[in-house]
């Protein structure tokens, strides 16, 4: 054929311009733009193939016949898959060019399924996007390999049926929007496990003694840590309750602080007993996975998992870095020559070992790509040299990736540790037999141990230190001092002593990266999937982000309550784990996908199966599992609207209503003590104030605290006291005050009032500027009063009014709006700024240049990209499809191949159905004539 090309495909628009002008002419490169097909949504299935049974209309899966999943091409991917097409009719070979992990190889396959080519199909993989890996990669083609595309589409109608069975069950006993998933499940569990640990955990009070001592001109600090041969309790030797789990002497407040009264008497001995000294050495840290990189993203740039992986994408595709989804530490013969070679360079000869280093992987398989992160090509940029090239956090993350590479090569640091022990009060022979902690403060022998370490060597310390998480009782981990030269038997002096108090503290709460780090200790997902597991957790409200924390909701407890009391295996960490490895065989080719989707659903040897386990579900109580037990008479509900208390009232009577009371927004479950309920319940209620009587109606106008918010309202007034009196009489045998008669026509009128529909209050939702017990009846009379007529204008003799509304306050006039600038604008604004607003385009000045960001044209629709500020946040458009950019992101962040993202999510979900509209009147339907009936003789 004259002039054919080589068709190379790929998934991403920026790796397609990248890759296109280093394999230059004879190659025609295109984007999929990620997947060009998926399982189909079971209410979309064609009527005839919904006629098949088999699960097809539950689940678009055949659970019956081989788990046949039915794909579709999205509506708005046929438009890629016809380009993609055409230009496969001027090829003669095929290059499938997608990622070389599950992922990427399923939509190669699924390229191939779709375009059925009658050319040549290889597939081309490659770790890093330079000239050297691109044309190295043309020429070292190979075969689909199925045994990953099996193992990726099992994940998919594993996770298709675990959703579609499970996730209704929690519409209907827990709340609406809510979802299961095979990793979701497990890592929310996790939080949740967190917070009940810190909900049970007792805290335990301990106090020691910290000394500064003098020796010379020199200073330093060293901790008590015995007292006459009794080793001085630290929070580590107190268990979760609170109860001492060691032998170690507790001293409390009066203990300690007379202890140190008595050992500041400047006749008690202050000397060196014990001086050690041993050699310090410390290896740097591997080169990063998947997983490393998010946890130090985290620890040391505040990014996100989500965000780690959107940047390092970026830098990927764009030449920087190596493929980001890995799980391997090991670096190529090219990277470690390059990375020794920089090292050498920059920190000196010293800095490199005589032997490279290797690092053993932690991958059970070889599922991922081969090679750890690291930056691309034979010799490394440095970040001086990108600097102008990448900003912000690409730049940093750069920076971080470059760093750990580095030092991965580098020498050990090394120096030594020197610990000295300081003997204060009687010498040994002379201490007394040891005794109860109280009576050890006259004559004591205490013990003071300072360790200092000095790096002789810093190494690899030179490019690169690992970040840490929060520890447990962080204030007792080992100091660092500066000790000076110091022999045994020296005597110092004590320039302070101060007793100190602690408390033990609770397991803290989980952080991206530590909640990262224990799913891959656990073996929950992969390192590709941890930040889609912490996004979708977040997205679904079962944990929100309080700094760096992770807080699980109320709703989270009740759905990880339900999961773990009627489907225990699946929230299993260990049972979570198997699937994962089972998915590493399916890959690997040691186990077929359909034997296990079927012990999987159908149950086998080692499980029930999904399926016996929904289908024999018994009943759930619902009100039970929305319910904790915080005090006998007080009960946690979680609600439709939200978690409230539930107040019995033990004198009531017995079908009385209980008491509600609303949580504070923001109040972690496990603040939530019998105290703090107590604190709320008992708490002045705030609202249901009476701020004064409307003079044009004499009705009384009430601020309250609402489900959606403070608002005031307008209430009939109680009768005064004197009325009460004179239309009432005592009972002089009771003494109780009975109603007076009442006249017929009194009883008529009220007769007739009963009949008539009740007038509506007047209300109003209170501005966002307002404050319940700062609100005033003048201020609530313009609330109640709202809309406000601001005047008529001129031309049109229209009536203009200011009012706030569904989003916002803003000017009508007619049917023609305009927005205003704030809600304090609604009484501020004068008919000459209502005209003015009104003169202006409806999207005018204000929206002219409504644009925040602009980029290159769309792959899809081949128009220009831009982010705008609309009435429900920022959003990217190309002009026909809009998406809502997600609220954990800024407009900052938003990158041309994240916008490409957004819109495909968007396009793939299909337009939205409209309303139903809601009958206004119903006609009854003609009663139906009964059958005549037939004669039995």
């Amino acid at each position: 054929m004259s002039g054919a090309k080589k068709l190379v495909i790929v998934e991403s628009p920026t790796k397609m311009k990248s890759i296109a002008q280093y394999l230059g002419d004879g190659y025609t490169v295109l984007s999929s733009v990620g997947h060009i097909r998926d399982l189909i949504e079971p209410k979309n299935l064609p009527a005839e193939v919904k006629k098949r049974g088999g699960g097809l209309a539950k689940f678009s899966v055949d659970v019956d016949n081989g788990f046949e999943p039915y794909y579709v091409v999205s509506d708005s991917k046929k438009k890629t898959v016809a380009e993609l097409k055409r230009a496969l009719k001027d090829a003669d070979e095929l290059l499938l060019a997608t990622d070389e992990d599950r992922e990427g190889e399923a939509i190669a396959w699924h390229l191939l399924q779709e375009l059925k080519p009658k050319v040549p199909v290889r597939r081309m993989v490659f770790h890093e996007i330079t000239k050297d890996a691109i044309l190295a990669a043309k020429d070292h083609t190979r075969e689909l390999d199925t045994s990953l595309v099996d193992a990726q589409e099992t994940r998919r109608i594993l996770d298709r049926l675990y959703g579609y069975e499970v996730s209704p069950v929690l519409w209907r006993k827990v709340g609406p929007g809510l979802s299961a998933g095979r990793v979701q499940s497990a890592a929310t569990r996790l939080v949740v496990d967190r917070e009940r640990e810190r909900l049970a955990f007792v805290a335990a009070s301990y106090w020691d003694l910290v000394g500064t001592f003098t020796s010379a001109d020199a200073s330093f600090q060293a901790k008590l840590v015995r007292l006459s041969g009794d080793r001085v309790a630290t929070g580590r030797d107190f268990d979760d309750r609170g109860q001492l789990k060691s032998r170690a002497a507790v001293l409390d407040e009066a203990t300690a602080t007379a202890l140190a009264a008595a050992l500041r008497d400047d006749t008690v001995a202050k000397r060196v007993s014990k001086l050690e000294q041993k050699p310090y050495r410390r290896s740097p840290a591997a080169p990063f996975t998947t997983s490393t990189l998010q946890q130090e993203a985290a620890r040391k740039l505040r990014l996100s998992a989500k965000d780690t992986m959107r940047v390092a994408q970026s830098l990927y595709e764009n030449g920087y870095i190596t493929y980001m989804r890995t799980d391997s530490n090991s670096l190529s013969k090219q990277a470690i020559a390059a990375a020794r070679a920089q090292a050498s360079k920059l920190y000196g000869p010293d800095t490199v070992p005589d032997k490279p280093r290797s690092y053993a992987s932690r991958s059970k398989n070889a599922q991922e790509a081969h090679e750890a992160i690291r930056p691309s090509g034979e010799v490394f940029r440095t970040p001086a040299e990108v600097e102008g090239q990448l900003r912000g956090s690409e730049f940093r993350l750069y920076d971080l990736i470059w760093k750990r590479t580095i030092a991965s090569q580098m020498a050990d640091a090394t120096g030594h540790t020197a610990t000295v022990t300081l003997e204060v009060g009687p010498t040994a022979a002379d201490a007394p037999a040891p005794a109860e902690p109280t009576a050890k403060v006259a004559g004591a022998l205490a013990e003071f141990t300072a360790s200092g370490t000095v790096i002789t060597f810093r190494g690899f310390l030179a490019a690169y230190e690992e970040g840490r998480d929060e520890e447990r009782n962080a204030d007792e981990a080992p100091g660092d001092a500066r000790l000076p030269a110091l022999a045994e038997g020296q005597a110092v002096s004590l320039a302070e002593l101060e007793a100190k108090g602690h408390e033990t503290t609770p397991p803290p709460r989980f952080t991206e990266a530590s909640l990262v780090k224990r799913l891959e200790e656990l073996g929950i997902g992969r390192p590709s999937t941890f930040a889609s597991i912490i996004s979708t957790i977040l997205d679904r409200g079962y944990v929100t982000l309080r700094g760096q924390a992770l807080v699980p909701s109320f709703v989270a407890f009740s759905v990880v309550r339900l999961l773990e009391e009627h489907f225990g295996d699946l929230v299993e960490y260990d049972f979570t784990a198997e699937m994962e490895d089972d998915l590493d065989r399916i890959a690997s080719g040691e186990a077929d996908r359909v034997d296990w989707l079927n012990g999987f659903y159908f149950g086998g040897d080692k499980h029930r199966g999904l399926r016996q386990v929904v289908d024999n579900l018994g009943d759930i109580d619902a009100r039970e599992i929305n319910s904790v037990q915080v005090a006998p008479d007080i009960t946690l509900r979680i609600g439709k609207y939200g978690p409230y208390l539930e107040v019995v009232d033990p004198e009531a009577a017995v079908d009385a209503t209980p008491r509600r009371v609303n949580l504070p927004e923001g109040l972690a479950p496990d603040e939530l003590t019998v105290e703090k309920a107590r604190e709320l319940i008992d708490a002045p209620v705030v609202g249901d104030r009476v701020l004064g009587l409307n003079p044009a109606n004499g009705k009384q106008v009430v601020v309250k605290d609402g489900r959606f918010g403070p608002y005031v309202t307008e209430v009939e007034p109680e009768a005064s006291e004197p009325e009460a009196r004179a239309a009432a009489s005592v009972d002089p045998a009771t003494g109780e005050v009975i109603e007076a008669p009442q006249s017929q026509p009194v009883k008529a009128a009220k007769k007739a009032a009963k009949k008539a529909p009740a007038e509506k209050p007047r209300t109003a939702s209170l501005f966002k500027s307002m404050q319940v017990d700062a609100i005033d009846l003048e201020t609530a009379l313009k609330l109640l009063d709202l809309p406000r007529i601001v005047g008529i204008d001129a031309e049109s003799g229209a009536e203009i009014t200011a009012q706030n509304g569904r989003y916002g306050p803003y000017l009508k006039k007619g049917t023609d709006t305009r927005t205003l600038p704030s809600e304090d604008a609604i009484f501020e604004i004068d008919l000459a700024g209502a005209e003015e607003l009104f003169a202006q385009p409806k999207y005018g000045a204000r929206r002219a240049s409504s644009a925040l960001k602009e980029f290159d044209a769309d792959p899809v629709s081949g128009k220009p990209i831009k982010v705008k500020d609309g009435r429900f946040g920022p959003y990217v458009t190309d002009g026909e499809t809009n998406a809502t950019i997600p609220r954990a992101e800024s407009v900052e962040e938003i990158t041309f191949e994240r916008a490409v993202e957004l819109l495909q999510i968007k396009r793939d979900k299909g337009p939205a159905k409209p309303r139903a509209k809601r009958a206004t009147t119903a006609k009854k339907a003609p009663a139906k004539k009964a059958p005549a009936k037939k004669s039995t003789t």
